[in-house]
């Protein structure tokens, strides 16, 4: 049938199928309140018009959160500044979205129409016969004659990049000091502690297969000034050690006979990566399933991160201790814009 006609309410569509194949077609047209009460259809205007307006109330909610309730170094303002923003942002989205799909069911024409398909290009009439269906979905949203809806959505599509394109202008009333990533606690000369013992390790204890969380003398309670700083420095400084057998070991620099150190963090989002399978060398960071080959420099074998997990330098000082030759050679954890490498 053509894409122009409309069934009536008592009519039951039939539609074109392969030959032996019955097809039961499409059940009769169901009216829908709005359909044959002017004052459900004005509704459900009412309602479109108000969700376009949710939306905008969320943009705006963002920019006023966005500056209201920058990110502290408190741990506390840091999630109130994500809840304000994600509120925002979820009435910003939602807001749009409802709105068009309640416009989409309620106001516009819910005739079922059938339309065949063909694999060649439309001839030039049936392209000519496509605009018009466009032409006659525009006209039957009512966009023209209904101000106050085209007002809404335009309103709320003008100020939907907003959210988006705020934190790209600059993260004004927070200190978001990128060289923070860069560099840890971890020095030349920093022995390695385990975590949360808080023990020096000596080399010689730490058999082939074994695994030691680790972090650097001197990330200590009693050593920070406040519980804050010891849980920013922690959260970078992380290290998992493990050893192997040297010979399996594909590069050895920055190890000490078999023992190597990487950064805990992953570099997909900032899981820690905790989970090693002593027989393949492989770390897995139990969130998104990145998999890291100790063996092999803790490059990325399998999942969605993109780098390997940087290194931390070993060494032993005078007493057998292992000890830091240097801080990592690259920042830990995610990417981020500013990252040179």
């Amino acid at each position: 049938m053509s894409t122009n006609d409309t069934p009536r309410h008592d009519e039951l569509v039939v539609t074109h199928a392969p030959e032996g194949v019955v097809d039961p077609g499409l059940p009769p047209h169901q009216p829908r309140l709005g359909d044959t009460d002017p004052k459900a259809s004005k509704r459900s205007e009412r309602i479109v018009a108000a969700l376009f307006g949710l939306s905008v109330l969320g943009s705006i909610g963002v920019i006023v959160a966005y500056f209201a309730f920058p990110p502290g170094e408190s741990v506390s303002s840091i999630q109130q500044s994500n809840m304000f923003l994600g509120l925002g942002l979820a009435f910003c989205f939602a807001g749009i979205g409802f709105g068009a799909v309640h416009w989409a069911k309620s106001i516009m024409n819910d005739h079922e129409k059938v339309e065949e398909r063909h694999p060649q290009r439309s001839s030039d009439e049936d392209r000519a016969a496509a605009v018009e269906v466009l032409k006659e979905g525009a006209a039957d949203s009512g966009i023209a004659r209904r101000s106050a809806l085209k007002g809404g959505l335009i309103t709320a599509l003008a100020l939907l990049p907003l959210p988006v394109a705020l934190p790209l202008i600059g993260n004004v009333g927070a200190d978001w000091d990128v060289s923070k990533f860069r560099h840890t606690m971890w020095r030349r000369g920093t022995r390695l502690m385990t975590d949360p013992t808080y023990r020096p390790i000596r080399a010689a204890d730490v058999t082939i297969g074994s695994v030691v969380h680790v972090i650097p003398e001197g990330l200590h309670h009693d050593e920070l000034e406040s519980d804050q700083s010891f849980m920013d420095e922690k959260a970078k400084a992380v290290v998992l050690l493990v050893r192997l057998d040297e010979r399996d070991l594909k590069h050895t620099e920055g190890s000490y006979h078999g023992i190597v150190a990487f950064s805990k963090i992953c570099t997909h989002v900032g899981c820690p990566v905790a989970l090693y399978e002593q027989q393949t060398h492989h770390l897995l960071c139990p969130c998104h399933q990145s998999t890291f080959d100790v063996a092999d420099g803790a490059k990325v074998v399998f999942g969605p991160a993109k780098r390997a997990l940087p290194q931390l330098p070993i060494t032993v000082d005078d007493e057998g201790y292992l000890i830091a030759t240097d801080d990592f050679s690259e920042p830990i954890g995610p990417s981020f814009w500013e990252r040179v490498k």
